[in-house]
């Protein structure tokens, strides 16, 4: 091995063992998703293993879907009454990531105990939004809420940064593959097409609002401090481009702006850090 490999072996590994320690809670032991082709709901050749296999874009993606479902007063409410999500911010994030990568590319049996497990947490968390309307976080709509607001930008993110050219028939196959797992958890409606996940967040919209609870949130999401200096910048550009990603409509109800003349710097950092952990992760 020449010297240059032993460097950017270094590098790869220091790369590795940093989104390792960000996306798995050492002190549970948990170590990183095993891939199993042949026993996943999915394989490795549909279209949900492609475009949730970058850790960018769905760092990216996640973000801007938890900035989305806050949006709907009984989701902030579930998060608020019955999550310590405040003061675990990354945990929460992690659990979602983690969560993902179970249902996506670990084996059938341990997909079905995940969502299991989701379902069972679901029935406890229930109350009364201040307004005196009670909430259920196993209420069909909710689920299907959260659900839309994740493929729609897993996906997003995925095309801004990945896949610029990605077809329509790629797009609905991955809304009709990822529509599966909404429906173990019992989400309905749940759009198997992009057509059809534009028409569920426009149905929804009305529902929309924005409280001193929702900016609190919101707050904490984009205000959290990095888990170490060595991820500072990478965790910045994360966000950053997670705002960038929303739709205008969101950004509005938030109070928040875009990236403005910084835009095309943003995405064009967010692209090379995405191109770095893909040559990391290869």
């Amino acid at each position: 091995m020449n010297p240059a490999d032993g460097i950017a072996n270094r590098l790869r590994g220091a790369l590795i063992g940093q989104v390792r320690a960000v996306f798995n809670d050492q002190a549970r032991g948990e170590k990183p998703v095993q891939r199993k082709p042949e026993e996943s709901l999915f394989g490795p050749r549909s279209v949900v293993w492609r475009v949730h296999g970058d850790v960018t874009t769905m760092m990216v993606g996640g973000v801007t879907a938890l900035l989305l479902q806050m949006l709907h007063p009984a989701v902030l409410a579930g998060g608020w009454d019955h999550s310590s999500f405040r003061g675990d911010m990354l945990g929460r994030l992690r659990r979602t990531a983690r969560f993902i990568a179970v249902t996506t590319y670990g084996s059938a049996e341990e997909a079905e105990a995940a969502i299991d497990k989701v379902r069972e947490v679901h029935t406890r968390v229930k109350g009364v939004l201040p307004d005196g309307t009670p909430y259920a976080a196993d209420d069909p709509r909710l689920l299907a809420w959260v659900h839309v607001t994740e493929a729609v930008s897993f996906l997003d993110a995925w095309i801004r940064y990945a896949e610029p050219g990605m077809g329509l028939a790629d797009q609905d196959r991955y809304f009709a593959d990822f529509a599966r797992i909404a429906e173990a958890l019992g989400g309905d409606p749940i759009p198997r097409s992009r057509a059809e996940a534009n028409a569920l967040i426009a149905a929804m919209r009305p529902e929309l609002a924005v409280d001193a609870r929702t900016r609190e949130v919101a707050r904490m999401v984009l205000d959290q401090p990095a888990p170490n200096l060595a991820v500072a910048p990478v965790q910045a550009l994360t966000f950053g481009a997670a705002v960038d990603l929303l739709p205008g409509w969101a950004r509005t109800m938030h109070g928040l702006s875009g990236a403005g003349l910084a835009t095309p710097a943003l995405r064009m950092g967010t692209r090379g850090i995405a191109g770095t952990l893909r040559w990391a992760f290869r």
